[in-house]
């Protein structure tokens, strides 16, 4: 017998001889999934006795193996049974056809010499590998994975407890019985205390355990004392965790790991008294009391006059041993205040926020926020019944608010185009470098300005047969002013097109191709100058200008710089 599962007083095991051809294929596929679904493919083929040599197909990248199931309890001897032989040779044959990496064949039985022998004689002449899982290795493989037998051997055991009345401790009755056992469970704890009980549950393999006062006096008339001794200092954000959860009553959770906590002891009632060690200790924020208001504004302040105001949702309101905390819900973002006891000690705000799936607009509102947090100064949160918190926030690093004005200035000049072209999307996570310069130019565009094109280092013209003194100088290599125009002009970004309408485009100096400039030449003295394509080029390495059909030039043709931290600016 194999597979054994150990109780009180019972041993039990897979009855390979009694669980008849269905249970074994259940038993062997399952096996196979436990085994093999955290890297591999399992797959169950045609049902048993498929007609293709495939029992259950494991495919692991391009490798596939092949199981063949052969409920075979006494074997397949030469002498008695001759047909089974027949049979696997048959099913390895079918499978062969299929090219596996490996075939392998499942039997309930432990194999002869001459058995395995003839299993392994299968793969001479043929590239495959060739296996067997034999009962020796079904027991094994289910010692492994307790679980399953025990979920294949319940009848057994129920047979076994029907004897000594014991059907409801195996849960034979399903959820209902281990509801019922569950709650008389629970009786029997809240036997052992007039003021204190336990509350369970059970995550995986950990049994939590929650302490609940039975009445609103528990802690005066049975004090529990709860005293954690650490193993070392903290790390240095697990240490802020702590101060900001059990310092300011935030509402976080914090996790000590047991490499941090050397004991924790438990002072009260006999039964709940102890010291325990090597234990993960976390404690939870308690479910949220309903604020009696929670419409509140985000107020930035020069002396007393107001320089900024944000509306936010009161969220959170806690104390703790060294001061208080306020926490302000804003769409998109979320800001903690900790207001320290003592005396002259200053008050610390955490911002956190998030750009995604917001549009400009309401992205903007938090950089903005950002940018007066990062600024430095005084601040208030203000409810209708006065103000709840506040203090002066010390202005942050040069570096971290330049760094979030460009942020800044890429989400406005996003709102201008937007609003222009009449697109509303949230504002797309990545940006490439040549995505950035256009959305540059596309703002100065629609403002009315006169930008040079990275994009526009040339033009191509197709002449219409006219001739000119002006246009054999420019052919010839003489450069000259020239100036044309796009019908729709358009940007692609975050997958969109955005068309900004049409836009002209000049430079005082361009000059042809030399190659076009010869052949056009030579058209128009021929008289076949209509339909020539000409490249012009501006001189001195600069771009094309350009300025929106129907805009009124600020500056006339001179272009105003894109002001891009990181980029060269074109000329």
């Amino acid at each position: 017998m194999g597979g054994y599962l150990r109780g009180q007083g019972a041993v039990v095991a897979v009855e390979w001889e009694r669980v008849g051809q269905p249970g074994f294929d259940r038993i062997v596929e399952a096996l196979v999934h436990r085994v093999y679904d955290a890297s591999a493919s399992v797959e169950a083929v045609n049902g048993r006795g498929g007609d293709d040599g495939i029992d259950i197909k494991v495919t692991h990248g391009s490798r596939v193996r092949i199981f063949q199931l052969k409920y075979y309890p006494d074997g397949f001897p030469t002498t008695a049974h001759k047909g089974r032989r027949k049979s696997i040779r048959q099913s390895f044959a079918r499978a062969v056809q299929h090219k596996p990496w490996e075939w392998i064949l499942v039997v309930p039985c432990t194999l002869t010499t001459a058995e395995r022998e003839f299993v392994t004689s299968l793969a001479s002449g043929q590239a495959v590998r060739v296996g067997v899982w034999d009962r020796a290795k079904l027991d094994g493989l289910l010692a492994t994975h307790a679980d399953l037998e025990a979920s294949f051997t319940r009848d057994q055991l129920f047979e076994a407890a029907k004897v000594y009345g014991q059907e409801r401790a195996l849960l034979m009755g399903g959820v209902r019985d281990v509801s019922a056992r569950v709650t008389a469970l629970g009786r029997q704890v809240d036997g052992l205390d007039d003021h204190w009980t336990v509350d369970f549950a059970r995550q995986g393999e950990t049994v939590v355990h929650t302490l609940r006062a039975k009445h609103p006096r528990a802690h005066e008339v049975s004090p529990v004392q709860i005293t954690l001794t650490g193993n070392g200092p903290l790390a240095p954000e697990l240490a802020k965790a702590v101060r900001r959860s059990l310092g300011f009553g935030l509402p976080e959770e914090v996790v000590l790991p047991s490499g941090a906590v050397e004991s924790l002891t438990v002072s009260g009632p006999e039964w709940l008294s102890g010291e325990h060690r090597d234990v993960e200790v976390r404690w939870q924020p308690a479910d949220r009391v309903p604020l009696a208001e929670t419409a509140v504004e985000v107020v930035f302040l020069d002396g007393e006059q107001v320089t900024a105001c944000y509306p936010g949702t009161l969220a959170h309101v806690g104390r703790g041993s060294a001061g208080r905390s306020v926490t302000v819900d804003l769409a998109g973002g979320s800001m903690e205040l900790m207001i320290p006891e003592a005396s002259g000690a200053l008050a610390s705000l955490r911002f956190t926020f998030s750009l995604e799936r917001l549009e400009p607009s309401a992205a903007l509102r938090l950089l903005r926020i950002h940018q007066r947090i990062t600024a430095g100064g005084a601040f208030e949160v203000r409810a209708g019944a006065g103000t709840i918190g506040g203090g002066d926030l010390p202005p942050q690093p040069e570096a971290a608010r330049r760094e979030a004005a460009q942020l800044r200035s890429y989400i406005e000049d996003l709102e201008v185009v937007q609003r222009h072209c009449e697109q509303y999307f949230p504002v797309p996570a990545e940006l490439t470098p040549a995505d950035r310069v256009a959305l540059r130019m596309a703002r100065l565009l629609i403002q009315g300005h006169c930008v040079a094109s990275p994009f526009l280092p040339r033009a191509r013209f197709t002449l219409n047969g006219q001739d000119s003194p002006t246009l054999r100088s420019l052919l010839n290599g003489e450069p000259h002013a020239v100036q044309g125009s796009i019908a729709a002009f358009a940007l692609t970004l975050a997958g969109r097109h955005l068309e900004l309408g049409p836009v002209r485009f000049y430079h005082p100096r361009v000059t042809a191709d030399e190659e076009d400039g010869r052949r056009a030449l030579a058209a128009l003295k021929a008289g076949r100058g209509e339909g020539c394509e000409v490249t012009v080029l501006p001189t001195g390495g600069e771009c094309f200008r350009l300025l929106l059909q129907e805009a009124i030039p600020r500056d006339g043709w001179t272009p105003v710089p894109l002001e891009l931290p990181g980029f060269t600016e074109p000329r």
